[in-house]
This record gives structure tokens, sequence and C-alpha cells, in this order.
């Protein structure tokens, strides 16, 4: 069963809300070591923290970090992207592009880059940061960008537990970061989030429902989709 107790952990998006919270707690529950990735990289008040370039949209940068920090043994897919328009077919091709690259592509290529490596290393774990809009189609490509991951995180999942690696897919709706601040509906405290995924993770689990909107939203899959969307009865 994975745990951070001696982990070598690698976070992307380390700088966000989100993303300092994982360095924290990480640290908090005895990482030897966490790579903390962004594209600019900040300095850390910790010896432990290793920073590091990484933009998940580029090959050649997962190649680069990839080489740098070869021995994780946990990774962190965080960083994420989001647009400001909610209608899909109103999206620019570069809103689009970005949020492919970033939410979806971004952290497969880097599981796929870090698999060979994790395969049969003790506490070995992938936690993959979704979002609850992957079950509710109002977010646009961000929407449709996080359906991807989660779909992609469940092939992973399926194909590493052979190899030892545990993967762990999160839900959560809005959370109090930079890129919520415009919303005025409740939020999940990262602090809390991040408890929640490491505890998670720490007990063996496969999935983390963080807030009562992802427990809903997936529980509304197996219903009629008119259920879900009840404007489709209007249509």
């Amino acid at each position: 069963m994975p745990s951070l107790t001696g982990a070598v952990v690698l976070i992307t998006g380390a700088n966000g809300g989100i993303g300092t919270r994982f360095v924290e707690q990480a640290l908090a529950r005895g990482a030897a070591k966490v790579y903390a990735t962004a594209r600019s990289p900040r300095e850390w008040n910790d010896d432990r923290v290793v920073p590091l370039a990484l933009d998940v949209t580029d090959p050649a940068s997962i190649s680069a970090v990839v080489e740098a920090a070869p021995d994780v043994t946990v990774l962190i897919n965080n960083a994420g992207a989001s647009v400001p328009s909610a209608g899909i077919l109103t999206h620019s091709d570069e809103d689009i592009r970005r949020n492919v690259e970033t939410n979806f592509l971004g952290p497969l290529f880097l599981a796929r880059a870090y698999a060979p490596l994790l395969s049969g290393r003790p506490g070995a774990a992938i936690i993959d940061i979704h979002s609850a809009l992957a079950w509710f189609a109002v977010g646009g490509i961000y929407s449709a960008t996080k359906a991807a991951l989660w779909s992609a995180t469940n092939s992973l999942r399926l194909e590493l537990a052979p190899a030892g690696v545990h993967v762990v897919g999160v839900h959560v709706g809005y959370v109090d970061t930079a890129m919520a601040a415009h919303v005025d509906d409740p939020k999940t405290d990262p602090a809390d989030l991040v408890g929640a995924v490491l505890d998670a993770t720490e007990r063996g689990e496969y999935e983390v429902l963080a807030d009562e909107t992802s427990v809903q939203l997936k529980a509304g899959l197996s219903a009629p989709i008119e259920a879900l969307y009840p404007q489709l009865r209007t249509a």
C-alpha cells in the first residue's frame, strides 16, 4: 500500500493553491524528497524540496524532468488549465488546444514516461486530479478534458496494477484557489482536499470523491440523461 513516509514525490503545478498544499502535506507525512514542478518554479524554504521547470504540454520538458528526477515513487498530476467561457462551440482554437494539452495529454504523457520507472518500485503511486465537471458537461472543453482524464486514469489503473503501481483518481467541485476566485458557490479548502487525497492514497483507495457535489454527480450518472440535464426536456 502506498505511503508518504520516505516517498519521493513529484507534483505538477506545485506553485498553485492545491499544489502548494501537496508539497507541504507530503513533507509533513514524511516524504524524503519532493520535486515541486511548474513552468516557472519558485524557491522553497526546505532542503527536501527540489524545484524543477516543467511544461506538461512540451514532450521535451517532460523528458528532461524524468531524466532529472528518476527516483520518483509518487507522481501527482495536479497541473491544470481552465477556460472562462463555458460554451464548447464558442471556445477559441487556442483555448481548446491548451485545455486538451494541459488537462489530458500532459498527465497521460507524464504517466506514460514514468510508468517504467514506477513499475515494481515499493509504494509506487500515481494521483490524477480530475474534476466533478468530468461528470457534468457545463464546463465546455474543461469538462471534456477532465472526462477524458478520468477515462485515461481508469485505463492506467488497470494497466499498472500488475506492476504494483497504485492509481488514484480525484474528483472535486470548486476549490478555494485563484482558479475559482470568480465563483460564489461553496468551495473546498485546498488543505482539506489534499489531506483527504493523501489519506485515501495511504489507505489504498482508488477514487476520491472530495465533496458532496462529486458524490451527487457520480450517483447521477446512472439516471436518465434528462435528470442530469433537465433543460433537455424543453429543448
